[in-house]
């Protein structure tokens, strides 16, 4: 069974790794997004799935735009196509190149969360549980008919990093065993219910009149990238991590009602407050909450801004 595996983040390195480790003879290709401009001289720089891909010996294909190179996919003469976070949305004619099918790890479970950013917005929504989904990819937008599903318990303590890595496991191990599957002819497909589609996330202020949950989920569903973040007395905080705390003090919400080291950053929400665990100035590094009050004066009682609507 000769594969083409099709992949742009970190999310995806587990799988990719998997699949060599047990498909190694069988990986033919591994197709990636072109690299990006990075830093502020704009410096190209190839995606997590290429430098992996390097360090295995295999050979890395990178199309601007792949609706436009199903002839060089063709070539490669491969059976199956996995793909997994690769970041463009594949034709008709690209899904007709591969005889046993183009298989998609998704990070939720489908039909929930399809689209972009599922990780995020589990988090977001306050999601109790998510998990990652084998699918065989039609045209529509993570429509595709089901092989297998795996779920995990989302903890009140997962940042999006942290969650995506579990899940980048999780579907590594479930991608070996529906190749297997796929090879052996055992197809026990499950076609998907109603579902819908997450929007990107993008950098977002906090509004601190919201539950402390829902600020916490936030800060949490945003963390490593794109951020959540507030200011205060012109400076800008982007939050790392952030837990729900009980509160029972009248003051208005975005109220700093402790800052020490001792005590750490707390801050009064709508209901509740927040516990800001890590944190990073703008322009400065990441850094516990507790050191960012040691060498700044917070005063009990100071406000960050209100939201900008």
């Amino acid at each position: 069974m000769k594969i083409v595996f099709a992949g742009t983040p970190e999310f995806a390195l587990s799988p990719l790794q998997a699949i060599h480790g047990t498909y190694r003879s069988g990986l033919v290709a591994v197709v990636t997004q072109p690299d990006k401009p990075q830093g502020r001289k704009g410096i190209p720089t190839p995606s997590p799935v290429k430098e992996e891909a390097r360090s295995l010996g295999l050979p890395v294909l990178q199309f601007p735009r792949i609706r436009d190179s199903v002839a060089e996919l063709t070539e490669l003469k491969a059976d199956l196509m996995v793909t997994c976070a690769y970041g463009q949305i594949l034709t008709q004619e690209v899904l007709d190149a591969f005889p046993m099918g183009v298989w998609n790890i998704h990070a939720s479970l489908l039909p929930a969360y399809r689209g972009a950013a599922p990780i995020a917005r589990a988090l977001i929504d306050g999601c109790r549980e998510t998990g990652v989904t084998v699918m065989r990819t039609e045209r529509g937008l993570d429509t595709g008919d089901m092989l297998l599903f795996e779920r995990t318990p989302i903890y009140d303590s997962d940042t999006c990093g942290t969650l995506g890595e579990r899940l980048s496991r999780l579907g590594a191990e479930l991608i070996v065993k529906a190749l297997g599957m796929i090879g052996r002819g055992e197809l026990p497909l499950r076609q998907q219910g109603e579902g819908f589609v997450c929007k990107k996330v993008e950098r977002t202020e906090v509004d601190f009149s919201k539950p402390s949950r829902e600020v916490s989920c936030l800060i949490r569903g945003l963390s490593p990238a794109p951020f959540a973040y507030a200011k205060m007395g012109g400076q800008t905080l982007n939050f790392w991590y952030a837990e729900e705390i009980p509160c029972e003090e009248d003051v208005p919400a975005g109220t700093v009602v402790a800052a020490s080291p001792k005590e750490g950053l707390v801050v009064k929400c709508g209901t509740g407050a927040v516990l800001i665990g890590e944190l990073q100035p703008a322009g400065g590094r990441r850094m516990s909450a507790r050191d960012f009050l040691n060498g700044r004066k917070i005063a009990r009682g100071a406000r960050f801004d209100q939201p900008v609507l």
